[in-house]
C-alpha cells in the first residue's frame, strides 16, 4: 500500500508561502504585490504536488510494475506556473508605467475608498447615495484638494515652444484683425 501521508515539512512551507503571499499581496506597492503573487503561485504549486500523493513510476501504461503516479496534479502545477507568469508579466508591466509615470510603485487610494471608509467609522449605511460625508465636504470639493498625479509635469497657461493660440503661426501675430489677437500694434 502507498504511503499518502504528506511531509510536514512541505505543508508548514505552503502555510508560509501562501501566509507571505496573502500579506504581501495586501500591500499598497506594485513590487510587493508582485512578490506576494509569486509566493502564492509557488505555494499553490507545492500544494498540487503535496496533494498528488507519493511518486510512482511513468504514467505510461503497460510499462514497468508498480503502482503509477497521477497524472493530474503534474499538469495542474503546469497550469498554475503559466498562469503566475502571466500575472507577473502584467503586475511587472504595471510596475513600471507606474515608475515611469510617477517614480514610485505605491497604489493611491481613490475618492470612493475614502467615503466608504468614512462611512464605516460612523457606521452608517454605504448604500445611502449623498455624495456629502460626515464633515460636510462633497466629493467635488474633495476631488479639488485630492492630489492627482497625472498632472504632475503639466503646464498651465504656458506656451510649450509651438503654436499660440492667441497669435499665428510661429508666435507671430496674425496679419489680420479678424482672427485671435485682432490687429498687431
Amino acid at each position: 500500500m502507498i504511503d499518502m501521508s504528506p511531509n510536514l515539512v512541505l505543508v508548514v512551507a505552503i502555510g508560509v508561502l501562501f501566509a507571505a503571499g496573502v500579506y504581501l499581496l495586501l500591500e499598497r506597492s506594485l513590487t510587493r504585490v508582485l512578490i506576494g503573487v509569486i509566493l502564492i503561485g509557488n505555494g499553490a504549486n507545492l500544494l498540487f504536488l503535496v496533494a498528488g500523493g507519493a511518486a510512482g513510476r511513468p504514467p505510461i501504461v503497460g510499462r514497468g510494475s508498480g503502482p503509477m503516479s497521477d497524472p493530474l496534479p503534474q499538469a495542474m502545477v503546469l497550469t498554475a506556473i503559466v498562469i503566475t507568469l502571466g500575472m507577473t508579466a502584467f503586475l511587472l508591466a504595471l510596475a513600471y508605467r507606474s515608475w515611469q509615470l510617477h517614480r514610485h510603485d505605491e497604489v493611491q487610494d481613490d475618492l470612493e475608498d475614502r467615503r466608504i471608509a468614512r462611512l464605516a467609522a460612523v457606521d452608517l449605511l454605504a448604500t445611502r447615495d449623498t455624495d456629502i460625508d460626515v464633515a460636510g465636504a462633497t466629493l467635488d470639493e474633495e476631488a479639488e484638494l485630492a492630489r492627482d498625479e497625472t498632472d504632475e509635469g503639466v503646464v498651465v497657461g504656458g506656451d510649450l515652444g509651438g503654436t499660440d493660440h492667441a497669435r499665428g503661426e510661429g508666435g507671430r501675430p496674425h496679419a489680420s484683425g479678424d482672427g485671435p489677437g485682432g490687429d498687431a500694434p
